[in-house]
């Protein structure tokens, strides 16, 4: 392994490679809302996120089967829970986008799906009693503020098909309470590769559930798929569930998590700009005002909670007494959500991020005890 850059203690700069990291994560993961459009123009879409998950499970469950060691079985309830988690994030988070964008132009979108670190926050302060610090409340209403200014049904130029922009208000929501869910109270597999396989094929299900439960089966014309729709699943699948996390990871590893938690705030930047540049999507002045609100609150919340995580002398206490829990070491699943940096509906890789630094981790934690 590489060691890491000096810009992870503060060092001077970040050198070319990150820059083209942060580049690769800002394009792959700002760009799966045009891939979702794209790809639902002949595909169903709680099918095509349905084969969105199961392809990119189906990979990692080929990794996992191609590693020398023995893997322990998943117990019952480590399945359930990853059930849980695949439902909220997989058919949730991007099934409810995937469907939102029927009607919803990919831009708003993906300023509405922003404020997950929102949401999260909110549940973890409401569920949770987490004490919240003040900047990140302010982000959190200046956040909200924005969505109001977005979605409020005034001014007949950005009117929206109300169940279409409900679904893409819920999805978020859902996708917080499945990250605060996974990192408060889910018994995940110990192995990270086979827990994001778990809930992407999992989740993956629920998905063709929801599909046959509204029809989609049963009026789905696979030789009606065109060849664009098939391109644009097969980058969703493997450029932005697997490449985009993959990046991810390596990011985590060599530049402050702080900048790489800027993808939160620039992916919905860039998914407004393709969407005007690729589909033509018209950016009314609205749009800019309320885009421009909702990205500075979402800068504010992760800045936040940056400067609200525990100190240092904290961390081994709290990752003692957190490894004590049966599911294996729990700060494979919260070290991401904690630091401020969610995992967004437009993304798919669940928790493969963390899980890339899985063997790194466990010999952290080993040389702490």
């Amino acid at each position: 392994m590489n060691p890491p850059s000096t810009t992870a203690t503060g060092g001077r700069g970040l050198p070319p490679r990150v820059w083209l990291g942060l580049l690769t994560l800002y394009l792959v993961w700002g760009s799966t809302y045009l891939g979702i459009a794209v790809a639902i123009r002949s595909i169903p879409p709680f099918a095509m996120a349905a084969s969105r998950y199961l392809l990119a499970g189906s990979i990692l469950v080929a990794v996992v089967a191609l590693r020398r060691r023995p893997l322990r079985r998943p117990t019952t309830r480590e399945v359930l829970d990853s059930l849980v988690v695949g439902a909220l994030l997989a058919a949730g988070g991007n099934g409810l986008v995937s469907w939102g964008e029927l009607s919803v132009p990919t831009g708003i979108a993906a300023l509405l799906v922003g404020l997950v670190p929102a949401w999260a926050a909110v549940i973890d302060r409401v569920g949770f009693g987490e004490r919240l610090p003040r900047l990140v409340g302010a982000g959190i209403g200046i956040g909200f503020l924005g969505v109001a200014v977005l979605a409020w049904p005034f001014g007949g130029a950005l009117a929206f098909d109300p169940v279409g922009l409900a679904a893409v208000l819920v999805a978020p929501i859902l996708w917080a309470f499945g990250t605060v869910y996974a990192a408060r109270r889910a018994h995940l597999p110990a192995d990270g590769l086979l827990a994001s396989a778990l809930q992407m094929l999992l989740g993956g299900l629920v998905l063709v559930a929801m599909a046959a439960a509204t029809g989609e089966v049963g009026a789905f014309d696979p030789t009606a798929v065109s060849p664009t729709s098939l391109l644009a699943l097969a980058y969703l699948t493997l450029a932005g569930s697997l490449l985009g996390y993959s990046t991810f990871a390596w990011l985590l590893r060599r530049a402050p998590v702080s900048t790489v938690a800027t993808y939160a705030y620039v992916n919905p930047v860039v998914a407004v700009a393709l969407g005007v540049l690729v589909l033509g999507e018209r950016l009314e002045p609205r749009t800019l005002l309320a885009g421009a609100v909702i990205i500075v609150g979402v800068a504010i919340i992760v800045r936040g909670r940056r400067s609200g995580a525990a100190p240092p002398s904290e961390v081994p206490r709290r990752i003692r007494a957190a490894d004590r829990r049966p599911a294996g070491p729990p700060e494979l699943r919260t070290r991401t959500f904690d630091m401020g940096v969610p995992r967004l509906p437009g993304d798919t890789g669940l928790r493969l991020a963390a899980d890339l630094e899985d063997e790194e981790l466990r010999r952290k934690l080993a040389e702490r005890k």
